[in-house]
């Protein structure tokens, strides 16, 4: 598959993610007397991965995550060479849903980003006040199980055309558990594109939103090499989630 052609797919789905997954957020998780709530925030989040990976696993592999293409690169699963062109495309997706959602969000008269447009934060920008330790941690364990679910999900020897579910219904879980600790990020680019619009917390906190998830996707790489050593699988799979 042309390079061209993968990163075009990394960025609708990308976009496709954040517009989703904050837009839920911010557009109907209290919505007066019919609010989805953090149970709906979740699924919304593991549904854009879900229909992604059908819809384009088989072009660029739905890693729609710098943090996933980094861990997939770390695990052998993903050239190496394209690493920073997945991340520039899955920033950009980002920046781009985030500004859609503030133009939708801001039709009723109200200022979207008085309310944080689903930003990422720690401390007094955490729903839950949870310090910025906290956080990090939360952040790379979760994101290294994430990988670890990737991996397992996406390998040779796992029950063919059931990753999509695997690694959407894992998404959802981390959303369930994380939201209360920093609104769940995981996904650098999905940090990244509210972070833009909001500035000033969101900016000065994104780094801790970089870097704790791509340490996450290494470590859970690594473990899950340890676990199925290559020299065990099958044929190399160089792709991510949807394949």
């Amino acid at each position: 598959m042309p390079l061209s052609r993968k990163l075009a797919a990394e960025f609708i789905g990308t976009f496709w993610l954040v517009l989703g997954g904050c837009g839920s957020a911010v557009l109907a998780a209290a919505f007066p007397h019919v609010g989805i709530g953090l149970l709906g925030v979740s699924l919304a989040f593991g549904l854009t991965v879900v229909t992604m990976a059908f819809a384009i696993g088989h072009v660029s592999g739905c890693h729609l995550n710098p943090a996933v293409t980094f861990g997939l690169v770390v695990g052998g699963r993903h050239p190496a060479k394209e690493l920073f062109p997945y991340w520039v495309v899955q920033v950009l997706g980002g920046i781009f849903a985030a500004w859609v959602l503030v133009i939708i969000a801001g039709g009723n008269g109200t200022d979207p980003l008085a309310g944080g447009l689903a930003a990422n934060g720690y401390g007094d920008h955490s729903p839950g006040n949870y310090s910025m330790a906290a956080g990090f941690v939360c952040e790379v364990v979760m994101t290294g199980v994430f990988l670890f679910v990737i991996m397992g999900a996406t390998d040779k020897r796992a029950p063919v055309g059931f990753a999509p579910l695997g690694i959407g219904l894992a998404l959802t879980l981390i959303h369930l558990i994380s939201i209360p600790v920093t609104n769940t990020s995981v996904n650098p680019a999905r940090s990244t594109g509210p972070a833009v619009f909001v500035q000033g917390w969101a900016l000065a906190q994104l780094w801790l939103f970089w870097v704790a998830p791509l340490l996450g996707a290494s470590l859970g790489a690594f473990v899950y090499r340890f676990v199925a050593p290559p020299s065990t699988q099958g044929p190399g799979d160089p792709g991510g989630p949807g394949t």
